[in-house]
């Protein structure tokens, strides 16, 4: 069984979010799937399995961290759309049905390719008590994405203080259902991006996620609307570092980026 290792979110190897890609021809037991995304270790492993012509979309998907099955994942999806490309599965537009809906990935003649995702709503709240002194930052404000992708995100005062950042996992998972986003303005227009973040999914068992894109879908309507602009772009700033592109289309986001694979080869342990 073909089992692959995709950078998303860069165009070079070694950088972006890692992430396991499965195409399979049926789901096989969620313990299956457990164990190999725990083989794998990377933030998500994602499965996929070819749909029936006809129907509302072309693949069914799912995402696994090595800690549990989650709701929604960008860049795995991005990596899952980048080998369909590659075996030519995708040549303009293929859609999956997975937890969170159905989701769309379009492919560029650039090599680029351009996720359609819900939009996550933003609740702002209280800073909650303790959330400063789990950061290590201090919080400009707090908005809520729940019900949809459970993160709290963070406002800090300026780029430094989130690429500084050094926070305690095990506090910070008492603060949100998912997980962390903390963002700032990027201190540089000219650097090539508009805003900078970071992202902590202890709950999840992903103490910082090298680029989350569902985390785009909250900072992108959260950014356009300081901003004043529908279309901007993100650099998350961790240690492996990665671009989103974002639109905001109403209760829809585009997220667009490119995707290396890096590693090809055979999964012996069959289902």
């Amino acid at each position: 069984m073909r089992i692959r290792i995709v950078d998303a979110f860069t165009a070079r190897p070694f950088a972006g979010n890692p992430a396991g890609v499965l195409l399979l021809d049926a789901f096989p037991s969620d313990g299956w799937l457990q164990d190999v995304a725990r083989e794998v270790n990377h933030a998500e492993t994602a499965f996929a399995h070819p749909l029936p012509p006809g129907g509302d979309a072309d693949w069914a998907l799912r995402w696994f961290t090595p800690a549990t099955e989650v709701d929604m994942c960008g860049h795995a999806t991005l990596a899952t759309a980048h080998v369909l490309r590659s075996t030519g599965a995708l040549t303009t537009t293929v859609r999956f049905t997975a937890r969170c809906g159905i989701l769309t990935a379009t492919a560029a003649d650039d090599g680029a390719i351009t996720l359609d995702f819900p939009t996550s709503p933003l609740a702002e709240e209280p800073v909650p008590d303790g959330l400063a002194e789990a950061l290590g930052a201090a919080v400009v404000s707090v908005h809520d994405t729940s019900p949809d992708i459970g993160d709290l995100v963070v406002e800090l005062p300026d780029e430094g203080a989130v690429r500084a950042l050094a926070p305690d996992p095990r506090a910070l998972g008492r603060h949100s259902a998912r997980g962390i986003i903390a963002t700032a303005a990027a201190e540089d227009p000219a650097a090539g991006y508009d805003f900078v973040s970071r992202c902590f999914f202890p709950n999840v068992g992903i103490d910082e996620d090298p680029v989350t894109g569902s985390a785009h879908t909250a900072l992108a309507p959260f950014w356009s609307a300081r901003l004043g602009r529908t279309s901007l772009t993100g650099l998350q700033a961790s240690p492996r570092s990665g671009l989103v592109r974002t639109e905001v289309r109403g209760p829809r986001t585009l997220l667009t980026g490119h995707a290396v694979t890096v590693l090809d080869g055979e999964l012996l342990t069959a289902p």
